[in-house]
């Protein structure tokens, strides 16, 4: 199979759908792999790392769209890249469709195959494909929210862990999954009064086992939230329903009840965000301010940390490319159930039930397309 990899052009975008070591090993397959030129800059891996590798370079995205089989990428193909789509083409991406009706209905137009990372399930249920950004995308809510914190960043010149004699900031966490559990991992590392909401029992028994005394887990309900809100000096929003758009969990009136300066971190910004004053920004211009809050709702968080998310996100995903690119992709998605979960959209349809729910769009099922 000819595999592609355009260069990513999302704003301030810096990861890349392959590594020279994925290619190398796509290509020990049989494969054949071609990478726009300087799509690997941004983690610093030259045209050379590319060629030996065994990758071939061109000059365009046009021509990887125009020869590839599967295109391989990171973010959601921009409207440029959906409208070099063809029917039959394999596109393997992060998609996040659930909050983008335009996206959607150009890839329902191209007809090609769409398999999104998000989607990808396992046999615990959970979602590998994902848990790499959710791993780097929490770790980095700290740190952004940190710096956000600051005078210099619009808020209240708080230090997240404080120093004797003063208090150290109160962190919220809303969600215990992935992003919240690493953030979490963060602000207790340095030094934050740190509380997690979470509504599984499961799950709210494994936080208070791991952190113990070093943060507080919380069962959430909105009353809990609404008090909460009142002291905190950050807010991570860390909740997910896969493939689906985000609950608004924290609302425009309860914004004037927060302290002056505070910060809120918008972790599930892709799937729409779960603050109901939240709108995408990007790493040029991250921030906003309503009723004295700061707002960070980067879209592609992982993107200012480009090589360890890309080298990341590759150790999960390259086992379903070298299947899909060894089998086909009806053949890779028959067998394998967990990669069917994956196709959003086929030839036309939409094929993923929590995309056409929050859309009102007509769906069939994935295995229909099999």
């Amino acid at each position: 199979m000819l595999i592609g990899v355009p260069k990513e052009i999302k704003n301030h975008e810096y990861r890349v759908g392959l590594t020279p070591e994925s290619v190398a090993e796509l290509v020990h397959d049989g494969q054949s792999v071609i990478i726009e030129t300087q799509a690997g800059a941004g983690i610093g891996s030259s045209d050379e790392a590319y060629k030996k590798a065994g990758a071939e370079i061109v000059s365009s995205a046009a021509e990887i769209f125009e020869r590839a089989e599967m295109i391989i990428k990171v973010k959601e193909p921009q409207p440029a890249e959906r409208a070099m789509l063809r029917e039959g083409q394999i596109l393997y991406t992060y998609l996040h469709l659930a909050p983008d009706p335009e996206q959607t209905k150009d890839l329902i137009k191209s007809k090609a195959v769409c398999i999104a990372y998000e989607t990808v399930t396992d046999d615990s249920g959970h979602l590998p494909l994902l848990k790499p950004m959710s791993q780097v995308a929490g770790r980095l809510a700290i740190q952004v929210g940190a710096k956000a914190l600051q005078k210099d960043g619009g808020g209240r010149g708080v230090l997240l862990g404080g120093v004797p004699g003063v208090a150290p900031a109160k962190v919220v966490i809303i969600g215990g999954g992935d992003v919240g559990f690493n953030a979490a991992q963060m602000a207790v590392g340095l030094g934050a009064d740190v509380t997690i909401l979470e509504r599984s029992n499961d799950r709210m028994e494994d936080l208070s086992n791991y952190f113990g005394v070093k943060a507080k887990v919380v069962r959430s309900t909105p009353v809990v939230l609404a008090n909460l809100l009142t002291q905190a000096d950050m807010v991570v929003g860390a909740v997910l329903i896969p493939g689906a758009a985000a609950p608004k969990l924290v609302t425009r009136d309860m914004l004037p009840t927060m302290l002056d300066g505070s910060v809120l971190v918008d972790v599930a910004i892709d799937q729409g965000g779960c603050f109901e004053t939240s709108k995408a920004t990007t790493h040029a211009d991250p921030t906003y301010i309503i009723d004295g809050v700061v707002h960070y709702c980067v879209a592609n968080m992982p993107g200012a940390v480009s090589r360890t998310s890309t080298y990341a996100l590759n150790a999960a995903t390259l086992v379903h490319a070298k299947r899909i690119a060894k089998l086909g992709w009806k053949a890779a998605l028959k067998a394998d159930p967990h990669l069917l979960n994956g196709l959003n959209v086929c030839h036309g349809q939409l094929t993923y039930a929590a995309v056409g729910e929050a859309l009102d769009i007509d769906y069939v099922e994935a295995a229909s397309c099999l």
